[in-house]
């Protein structure tokens, strides 16, 4: 009987561990589940309102954490970081996912091994460094446990937007909360007209931050039903704050955009269908000036005003591209072009869009400034130069262009983008300043999964909107479009498919308040917050002297 007893309470005891240690675990589970709700809201699932919901989880276990254990409700048993870290892998594991396409890179060289190694660093390390980011978030939130709430969504959304600017100013950028919103809610996207994409990354961050809130400091009351304890201020303000931004969203979004005949602009898209594979090889190359050169033909003959490539639509170096078929049917139909090919600078070569006037001369090349890392350079290439095998099919060293280029065409001044640099919004905002009328963007996304171009496509969408330009983007496989400036498609290409597009668009010499004065609201936001903690910690100070007193 004494031994019946023993071995019940081992098992007890057993399942007791196993129990807290489960709820242990708890936390960090619960935050990697709403990260990886907040990663569905982009493509393939595009589940964009559970943004609005995603953070709210994270924001409750970060400031329960803070709280003293006889506080209510209960603080975890874990601290923040940990939930915080795999809340930013789940976000920007899901997102990102698509990374995962490059692999195999055999027609590159890279044995499958290796390129699987490649791969899966570059998906880890940029998912994990999205993790670091709301690390960082989380540990200066848990300090604010004590202050009072209303001060917390106000730092708390400050910080979220200044680390959003400070890793957007680095080479590795993407997936910000607010292309979560791009393309389905162009309503709440067009805030970005104000102050950028930080704009709608704030008003996201906010509603869930309020969310939060409502729920942390829900009342105790004897309610039949439960939930409506959830009922506070917070909720109501959080409600209001919605309606006020979408009204605020769809005043912009409502506003005629004027088509005079004048500068109306005929452009025709190119979408030649070369695998990435065939390029390097001559029976690539003999594709490309076939497709390309017939797609001009056919969009010239369709009285078109000019004809736009993909990146890297000719694989050749500048002073090959006069003997192309293709700037020989420039010279021949007398319609501007403007062909993606690679651009030299001494021994190294840039990856470039020439503009091919009427006669067939080049008379302006915008070099790509935002170089893929690891991709299309090698970041700290004497650390890690021997280790990592460069991706480019190319044997020369690829540079970057300037950062203060302009691109100036036969039509006036376009904002041109290639490829990753539609993920950089300061690109288009200068360009715009400086008097791009509209925007061209030549892109190779073949080397992907479907999902990565329909999230170039929202990044574009996104570009067109806060910059308020008509914009056409040729790509080699999927998604070529033409996007107008309240960031409605009005025409996109099936994906791995051939296809020539012709649509109108028109020059535009507006400046939207983000064209005008750039991200103004992360700054605004970092210095009322700071100094409203600033005033409250003083004033508690001064409480404390007098009770002293």
């Amino acid at each position: 009987m004494q031994k019946k007893q023993s071995k019940k309470q081992g098992e007890l005891a057993l399942q007791g561990r196993q129990g807290e240690k489960f709820i242990s675990l708890l936390p960090w589970l619960i935050a990697l589940a709403s990260g990886i709700l907040m990663g569905l809201t982009v493509a393939p699932v595009g589940a964009w309102f559970l943004a609005w919901i995603a953070l709210v989880p994270l924001w409750v276990l970060v400031i329960t954490s803070g709280k003293p254990k006889n506080q209510s409700p209960p603080a975890p048993s874990s601290p923040p970081a940990p939930p915080a870290l795999f809340w930013g892998i789940g976000f920007h594991g899901v997102a990102l996912w698509w990374i995962t396409g490059i692999h195999p890179m055999t027609w590159l060289g890279v044995p499958w091994l290796p390129s699987l190694a490649i791969t899966l660093f570059c998906w880890g390390f940029i998912t994990v460094l999205g993790g670091i980011f709301v690390t960082i978030w989380a540990a200066v939130m848990v300090h604010l446990s004590g202050q009072k709430p209303w001060l917390r969504v106000l730092i708390g959304t400050a910080v979220w937007c200044g680390l959003e600017s400070l890793w957007s100013a680095g080479p590795l950028w993407w997936s910000s909360l607010a292309y979560t919103q791009s393309p389905h809610n162009l309503v709440i996207v067009h805030l970005g007209q104000l102050s950028g994409p930080n704009t709608v990354t704030a008003a996201i961050v906010a509603f869930n931050g309020l969310i939060a809130e409502a729920y942390i400091n829900r009342q105790d009351t004897k309610m039949s039903f439960a939930p409506l304890r959830f009922v506070n201020k917070y909720l109501a303000i959080a409600t209001g704050l919605l309606i006020t931004l979408h009204l605020i969203g769809f005043i912009l979004y409502s506003r005629p955009i004027a088509q005079p005949p004048e500068v109306a602009l005929k452009v025709g898209i190119v979408q030649g269908n070369i695998p990435n594979r065939l390029l390097r090889s001559s029976e690539g190359f003999r594709r490309a000036q076939e497709n390309y050169t017939n797609g001009y033909l056919t969009l010239a003959d369709q009285g078109v005003d000019a004809v736009l490539t993909p990146e890297g639509a000719l694989p050749i170096f500048q002073r090959n591209l006069l003997e192309t078929a293709l700037v020989a049917a420039v010279k021949e139909k007398g319609v501007v072009a403007w062909i993606g090919a690679f651009g030299e600078r001494g021994d190294s070569y840039t990856i470039s869009l020439f503009t091919f006037n009427s006669k067939g001369e080049i008379v302006s090349r915008y070099d790509k400034f935002k170089l893929v890392p690891l991709g299309e350079y090698i970041p700290f290439e004497g650390i890690l130069g021997g280790l990592i095998q460069r991706l480019s099919p190319l044997d020369a060293h690829q540079v970057a262009g300037s950062a203060n280029q302009l691109f100036d065409t036969p039509f006036g001044r376009a904002i041109a983008s290639i490829c990753y640099e539609s993920a950089f919004p300061e690109q288009f905002r200068r360009q715009a300043a400086a008097g791009g009328q509209f925007i061209i963007s030549s892109s190779n996304d073949a080397h992907y999964t479907a999902s990565m171009p329909f999230q170039h496509h929202a990044q574009d969408i996104m570009r067109a909107i806060e910059s308020d330009r008509w914009s056409a983007r040729a790509t080699n496989t999927g998604y070529s479009a033409f996007i107008d400036p309240h960031g409605k498609t009005l025409w996109i290409s099936g994906y791995n498919t051939y296809e020539t597009h012709a649509e109108t668009i028109y020059r535009r010499q507006t400046k939207t308040l983000y064209v005008r004065w750039g991200d103004w609201l992360t700054p605004l936001l970092l210095i009322s917050s700071g100094g409203a903690w600033l005033l409250i910690c003083g004033i508690k100070k001064l409480n404390t002297i007098d009770l002293i007193l």
